[in-house]
């Protein structure tokens, strides 16, 4: 194995010891979470709009198949992308305090 990888693991095992001494939850934030309930969101618009996929292809300037891949969360897209992907559905993203 490569010292990379052997560092790597050697990390996370004092990460998980750390964790299981201290008994504290983990305070790692998970974006995945977050990301897949926005993509729900977005198809969920889609749809709403009898919008095909190559509809919304052709109006963010991508293809299809990207837009494929958004939905079913096999590639992350960017943050330009998804701004293109929710304006063309008629909606814009904001900030809000917690």
């Amino acid at each position: 194995m490569s010292k990379f990888f052997d560092d790597t693991m050697q990390g996370l095992l004092e990460a998980v010891a750390i964790r299981e001494v201290s008994g504290l939850p983990a305070t790692t934030f998970r974006a995945e979470e977050i990301e897949n309930s926005l993509i729900d969101s977005v198809v969920k618009l889609r749809k709403e709009s009898n919008m095909s996929q190559k509809e919304l292809a052709n109006l963010t300037e991508s293809k299809q198949q990207s837009i494929s891949r958004f939905e079913k969360k096999t590639h992350s897209p960017s943050l330009v992308l998804f701004v293109k992907i929710i304006d063309a559905l008629g909606y814009r993203m904001e900030l809000v305090k917690k």
